[in-house]
């Protein structure tokens, strides 16, 4: 059993270290409300005024659109190859299978200025071939590649913790391949994709990187707040704008969490009593 001075000892540094995760943005959330145009602590009153300004603000308003058309898009293009690519992986037995689970992760653990470079240079090859132009679908496209790790991730670890004798018993009942993906696989693994879908959406809405090489004329709220933060007049619409993107990004990672969590006991608790199921 622990000491007190052990127990006092983590929870000081449990407190630090959330202090030092969200203390700024703490800071960013009362400057939102802050009465003057001018940041300067302690704040001059509250007020909510400049969240009517920023609903206001014809960009804003665009450049949210714009942010979730992307997240959108990017997170069917994951959901799709991510969990084609994570059955292939776990249910066949091929040449380069562990190659390509390791090139599938590589993606996010690139720096993000080095996929931007990369992808920039692939859109102009493609311009000259294809005609294809810097917009939304290039967004959506860049987006896309770091995304399909997340749905990856979680679906092919679902898979993993999902016992086979399920599926086994279910082609013993005399259920088809379709009928068991359906019946049996999809129920198992649909919560693995649906927290891969929140996270991947909100990795894509505040992604700024790889979307400044790719947007083109495009602006998406986080390059929206890169360009205006400089600004002084501007600031405190910035501020609202941070804290809507804090948000917005925040509520799905906290779905995905939930999620993952409940699922996962649900599985380990179907795989130590396989009969909790039903009669």
């Amino acid at each position: 059993m622990e000491s007190r001075a052990t127990r006092v000892l983590v929870k000081v540094g449990a407190a630090f270290a959330m202090a030092f995760l969200y203390l700024p943005l703490a800071i960013i959330v009362v400057y939102a409300f802050n009465r003057s145009a001018i940041q300067a602590w302690p704040p001059q009153g509250l007020t909510f005024h400049w969240f009517t300004e920023a609903w206001k603000h014809a960009d804003v308003r665009s450049a949210a659109l714009v942010s979730v058309k992307a997240g959108l898009g990017a997170t069917a293009i994951a959901l799709i190859l991510g969990t084609t690519v994570s059955f292939a992986v776990h249910r066949f037995r091929f040449f380069g299978r562990e190659a390509i689970s390791f090139a599938l992760v590589l993606p996010i653990a690139l720096p993000g200025i080095i996929t931007g470079v990369a992808l920039n240079s692939a859109i102009n090859f493609g311009h000259g071939l294809f005609g294809i132009n810097f917009g939304l679908l290039t967004i959506i496209i860049g987006h896309a590649t770091f995304c399909v790790v997340v749905v990856y991730n979680n679906v092919i670890a679902r898979l993993r913790r999902t016992p086979t004798s399920l599926a086994e018993a279910s082609m013993d009942l005399g259920a088809d391949g379709w009928q068991t993906f359906r019946f049996v696989t999809m129920p198992a693994i649909s919560t693995a994709l649906i927290a891969g879908g929140l996270l991947a959406f909100a990795l894509s809405f505040d992604e700024i990187i790889v979307t400044t090489f790719t947007a083109g004329g495009q602006v998406t709220l986080p390059i929206w707040i890169f360009t205006h933060i400089g600004r002084g007049r501007a600031l405190p619409i910035v501020n609202v704008v941070a804290v809507a993107v804090v948000l917005l990004s925040m509520i799905p990672v906290y779905l995905a969490q939930r999620l993952t969590r409940e699922a996962g006991s649900g599985v380990t608790a179907t795989a130590r009593n396989p009969g909790a199921g039903g009669a």
